[in-house]
């Protein structure tokens, strides 16, 4: 019984830098890539590659196979027979294009199948981004309800003795009502969020954390032509592009005559015979011209799709640099500017609200804007990585996919 072995990995290694999650900062890649290929897109992509080798092995065996014959006559008192074995010539080297043809085919496969790791792996980093983000505002939320429950026991306390007004602890209850309702939103963002990485990454737990922000690579200012050429996505569109050429040239060929030749041997009349026989098509009524245009029209077609991937993805380049570069001037931004004022500003304000140097309504207000100056500095941050990790897959280094370099049967 033959078995089908194919040796195959997914390294989601970065070329510059490598992700790691906080629990496993010492081999996140390792740990990814198994989970990756757990994926039911994986393994039909997978099959998908295998079903397209075995295309390109058919492309690149040989077109016509000998034919064996037997003719078998009564005359008279004898019996006539004769056995013979015939040939059709690949005159025109049609297997030889078929040959170019089917290298093209199994360069698609396999480019089109480290698009999809990519676009995979891609689809895990921004799920992990997005989880990251939304656990920490939920966090930044809870902490902010917390702190609103703290002081509205401390403003109902203060009522009674008299420091503050009732309308002073209603307004703090009407803050404490907002804020769960915006702790509930961000809980279940949070939740799909975990639940989107469940579904990607079977063995994932929220303990193993998000990427570390310290492993995100320095991206290189522009794209080169060699390295857009590389891209899995316009080498898919090259390598059909070829197959489709040389699939215009077997056509070409296949439209002119070949030979077919022949030997038998028997008996006829009672006297041993050998004859030789030959025969070609006469391609009167149909040349096959038909075929052959429309066999070039497609690969007119296929060219012009390559060139159109080609410029697609320069421009998704530079698109998606542009948007990182100023994501993250803004997010150097917020660092600078707000970061510290908002790290390092609840202990003195409650100073200031029970000595009664800042009213319950500032107090409040300056309390909500610290919060959401906090959440804004997380939505920057992730659209800063979600950017770069655009960048990163528009440019192909994302990932250095290792398509299955033989399949063998035993």
């Amino acid at each position: 019984m033959k078995k089908l072995q194919v040796s195959y990995a997914i390294c989601a290694l970065l070329s510059c830098s490598t992700f790691a999650a906080q629990a496993r900062a010492d081999n996140w890649p390792g740990w990814l890539a198994p989970q990756l290929e757990q994926h039911p897109d994986i393994s039909a992509a997978r099959e998908q590659l295998l079903g397209s080798w075995a295309t390109a092995d058919a492309t690149d065996q040989p077109l016509h196979n000998p034919e064996l014959y037997s003719e078998v006559e009564r005359g008279g008192e004898e019996n006539n027979f004769r056995v013979g074995v015939q040939q059709t010539l690949d005159w025109w080297d049609r297997k030889g294009a078929r040959k170019d043809q089917a290298v093209s085919i199994r360069q698609a496969a396999e480019a089109q199948y480290r698009q999809l790791a990519m676009d995979r792996t891609a689809e895990v980093l921004e799920a992990l981004i997005e989880w990251d983000a939304a656990n920490r505002a939920a966090t930044i939320a809870t902490a902010q309800k917390d702190h609103f429950q703290t002081l509205l026991e401390l403003a109902r306390k203060r009522q009674s003795a008299g420091d503050i007004s009732t309308i002073d602890a209603e307004l703090t209850f009407l803050f404490l009502s907002q804020q769960l309702a915006e702790l509930a939103e961000l809980e279940v963002a949070s939740l799909t969020a975990e639940s989107r990485l469940r579904e990607l990454l079977p063995e994932w737990t929220p303990a193993l954390g998000g990427i570390s922000k310290d492993e995100w690579p320095t991206l290189p200012s522009s794209l080169s032509e060699e390295a857009l050429l590389t891209h899995p996505a316009v080498e898919t569109a090259r390598a059909n592009w070829q197959a489709l050429k040389e699939e215009a040239e077997v056509t070409r060929r296949a439209a002119r005559a070949e030979p077919t030749v022949g030997i038998n041997a028997g008996r006829d009349g009672g006297e041993n015979v050998v004859a030789l026989t030959f025969a070609i098509p006469l391609n009167v009524r149909n040349d096959f011209s038909a075929e052959t245009r429309a066999a070039s029209r497609a690969a007119l077609e296929a060219e012009a799709r390559y060139r159109s991937a080609l410029r697609k993805q320069r421009f998704e380049f530079e698109a998606a640099l542009a948007a990182w570069q100023r994501f993250q001037q803004q997010y150097g931004r917020w660092q600078t500017v707000a970061q510290s004022h908002v790290e390092s500003g609840p202990e003195m304000l409650e100073r200031q609200w029970r000595s009664g140097d800042l009213s319950t309504a500032d107090y409040l207000q300056t309390l909500n804007q610290r919060a959401e100056s906090l959440l804004a500095g997380i939505a920057l941050e992730k659209q800063t990585q979600l950017a770069l990790t655009q960048v990163l897959l528009t440019s192909g280094q994302l990932i250095a996919a290792t398509v299955p370099p033989s399949a063998q049967t035993n």
